[in-house]
């Protein structure tokens, strides 16, 4: 292992340097404040500050998404792939490798805690402190950064100091630390600002040039989701370390008092298949018998990666749109689309004009192309306004899960095949979105011992509907100790409903169709969808069982329940969050809940004892089967 000291001794100092005084232009102000040793003991001071964290952020963003995206089980490569990439995908992975640094991250850390040291907290107008929310925003920055560090470093220095000179360095003490013992050093404090909303400045957004390849895009950048909520960085801290009940509630304290209201509805709309020309299979993949009309959605949940529905991305990493601007990242080129082209380069250029390319490096995995052409898309036979439902009008048909289809694209040019990912067609790197958090807190909930409400998420969403107790109305999976949980203990119906009365659908029906039961509507019928908790989680039972390497025989008990819908969410991780770098990790994260490693006393922590010894490190295996994964392949080289 290569030494700390090493690390910091020759970079340290230029890049807390760096951050602090050089912003990027593309998060500039307008001030011509000279910022070589500026206080942090005024109000305004600190967005300086502020801003050269947000651009250390972007000098880790491409290394961030690539680990976690190399490592899972849902890219491919290709043979334009380059070496450090395939290394990754391969997990030979060593030190010399470009995209393994812990510099980048300790170089968050450092300019947070500089920061966190020296900005004076007791600043106020009238009676509201103007520091507090962006001093926690920081403190979630600088926890996130060091959870990436545990993630993907078996034990990593950890220190809270401001590092600024090299005798602070060469003369420490500094303990290294697994993931856990940081969740335990840091989670305490930083549970002192929970429900803490996120800091705005006196603009909306910050805009920035347009890629010459089209003149009429103009980006935006919004400073407040370049930090990450406090309440989603705990929870997910406590989530990693197996600390459910802790996990859940912070998850819910940011979906009660601090999200924004959600103004859009990502329940894709039927559309002919004409919309969808050069993007789908033949008329064999279609069903008819959708009032005249395809069971083809219009892609309105791809529109999330274009802006048009930026309530639901919480947190990102943006990028400038050419070199002079500010840094820029390798991450759209990577995935088939050159969004630094200019219009002088017309090489690899498709009829349309847009700058994609052949030399495509990374594509999805034949895996997750399986998983979601065998997905079920369900969808109305009747069309008549308004519905008068019973089961028999929503079908389902073998056609597949449609947000894979509607970012993957591909066309032909000068007789060869483009592919292409549109996640990256902005150039942001997302942290979070509103449905990241959805599905961690079904995955809590479901380790709490209710798979019910985590299948809730799934196919209800979060409503006042799936507490009901109305027989003719209330949803024939949810039981009643789940019910109280959710309104008693957790305390999360009532006021989330009010917040965003759009979660009357769950995450699966972004990509499924009519997955959902009839919320929307005036009559709401329990079952009226074919996709029920009890075939879903028979059909999870089947296909494990029928995995040889796992040699396990599924039982009937609630923690083989608790397992399966834990596969299902998985699966789900993989349709909903596919390419944005959460892929390895989440599999770790899995693979050790289901053998007990955690910090948790939940009765239903681990697997079922018939499963086996160490049976989420099998599972994990069978996951990478492709990629020759084994538990010593768990952690990257440190760097």
């Amino acid at each position: 292992m290569i030494s700390f000291k090493n690390i910091f001794r020759s970079a340290l100092l230029l890049g807390l340097t760096t951050a602090m005084v050089g912003c990027s232009d593309m998060l500039d102000t307008d001030s011509e404040r000279q910022n070589f040793n500026p206080s942090i003991d005024e109000k305004t001071d600190s967005v300086f500050y502020a801003f050269g964290i947000f651009e250390a952020m972007q000098q880790l963003g491409d290394q961030y998404l690539l680990q976690g995206e190399l490592r899972g089980d849902l890219v491919k490569t290709t043979k334009y792939t380059n070496n450090s990439l395939r290394q990754l995908a391969d997990f030979s992975a060593t030190t010399e490798n470009k995209y393994d640094s812990a510099y980048v991250y300790y170089r968050v850390i450092n300019n947070c805690n500089y920061y966190l040291a020296h900005r004076k907290q007791d600043l106020f107008t009238g009676s509201a402190n103007v520091v507090v929310s962006e001093y926690a925003g920081v403190m979630a920055i600088r926890a996130w950064a060091y959870l990436q560090l545990g993630r993907n470093y078996e034990r990593v220095t950890f220190f809270t100091e401001p590092l600024t000179e090299i005798s602070k360095i060469d003369n420490n003490d500094f303990p290294e630390l697994t993931l856990a013992e940081i969740v335990d050093r840091l989670a305490p404090e930083l549970a002192k600002y929970s429900g803490q909303k996120l800091p705005t400045y006196n603009v909306a957004n910050y805009s920035v040039g347009s890629p010459n390849w089209n003149s009429s895009q103009t980006k935006y950048v919004y400073p407040q989701k370049c930090f990450i909520p406090v309440d989603v960085v705990l929870g997910d801290m406590y989530l990693e370390t197996g600390q459910y009940d802790a996990s859940v509630r912070h998850y819910v304290t940011y979906l009660t008092k601090v999200a924004e209201t959600r103004t859009s509805n990502y329940l894709a709309p039927m559309a002919s298949k004409n919309s969808q020309s050069g993007m789908w299979g033949g008329d064999d993949d279609l069903p008819k018998d959708v009032g005249g009309q395809t069971a083809i959605p219009a892609s309105v949940w791809s529109t999330v990666f274009t802006g048009s529905a930026s309530n639901e991305i919480i947190s990102y990493i943006p990028f400038a749109v050419n070199k002079q601007l500010g840094p820029v990242s390798n991450i759209p080129l990577i995935f088939g689309f050159n969004y630094y082209a200019t219009s002088e380069e017309k090489e690899g250029l498709v009829a349309s004009g847009e700058p994609y390319v052949e030399e495509v490096q990374l594509l999805p995995s034949d895996s997750l192309e399986t998983l979601s052409d065998s997905t079920l898309y369900y969808y109305y036979y009747s069309t008549d306004i308004p519905r008068k439902l019973d089961p028999a009008q929503i079908n389902s048909f073998k056609c597949g899960d449609m947000r894979l289809r509607s970012i993957m694209n591909k066309t032909t040019y000068n007789e060869t095949e483009l592919q292409w990912i549109d996640k990256f067609k902005t150039a942001n790197i997302i942290l979070y979105r509103q449905s990241t958090v959805l599905l961690h807190l079904a995955e809590a909930l479901n380790r709490l011992g209710m798979p019910d409400a985590a299948f809730a998420i799934l196919k209800d969403g979060l409503s006042e509907n799936i507490v009901s107790t109305d027989p003719a109305t209330a949803p024939l999976y949810m039981t009643d100790a789940t019910k109280d949980a959710l309104k008693n203990t957790y305390s999360i119906l009532g006021v989330y409903s009010s917040l965003f009365p759009v979660q009357t659908m769950g995450i699966h029906c972004h990509g499924a169709g009519k997955a959902v039961s009839d919320c929307a509507d005036a009559n709401y019928l329990p079952g009226s969808s074919p996709y029920q908790m009890n075939t879903v989680v028979a059909d999870k039972f089947k296909h494990l069982a029928d995995i040889p390497t796992l040699g396990i025989t599924i039982g009937t008990t609630k923690q083989d329940t608790i397992n399966a819908i834990e596969d299902i969410l998985c699966d789900e991780y993989a349709l909903e969050l596919a390419f944005e770098g959460n892929r390895y990790y989440d599999l770790l994260r899995l693979s050790n809940h289901k053998n007990g490693h955690s910090n948790s006393s939940s009765a239903y922590d681990g697997s079922p004892a018939a499963y086996g010894a160490s049976y989420g490190t099998r599972w994990l295996e069978n996951k990478l089967a492709d990629r020759n994964w084994n538990e010593s392949k768990r952690y990257l080289p440190f760097k």
